[in-house]
């Protein structure tokens, strides 16, 4: 059973250069392909990170990716699913809730008197 605090986390999306990877791919518009240089220049990611992760949220059905050529010169272009974007914002509204407090229980401290350990 998931922790309350965890709950509607996507495993996926939260590692922290992925969730940075679809929140920049979400902020477009629908269906707006970002090349594959431009993610990696606005995330500093190196090519192989970049592309690891990229591997990891296209296997989960999250980005689709798109390849071609212009000219003579490979391009890679990139853009969120609606599987992707809907994963997205599901784990958007569950951080949402772990940062209003609304997932977490309130505990209150434990009084000195009432502590088992100090009698």
């Amino acid at each position: 059973m998931a922790c309350p605090a965890t709950r509607g986390l996507d495993p996926i999306i939260h590692a922290p250069a992925r969730l940075r990877i679809m929140a920049a791919l979400a902020a477009g518009p629908k269906r707006h392909l970002l090349e594959f240089t431009r993610l990696r220049a606005l995330l500093g990611l190196t090519d192989g990170n970049l592309g690891a992760h990229l591997a990891t949220l296209e296997g989960a059905g999250y980005v689709a990716v798109t390849k071609d050529f212009v000219g003579k010169r490979p391009r890679t272009r990139l853009a969120v699913t609606a599987a992707g974007s809907a994963a997205y914002r599901a784990h958007v509204v569950a951080l949402r809730a772990i940062l209003d407090g609304s997932e977490v229980e309130e505990v209150a401290p434990a009084s000195p008197l009432s502590d088992p350990a100090s009698t």
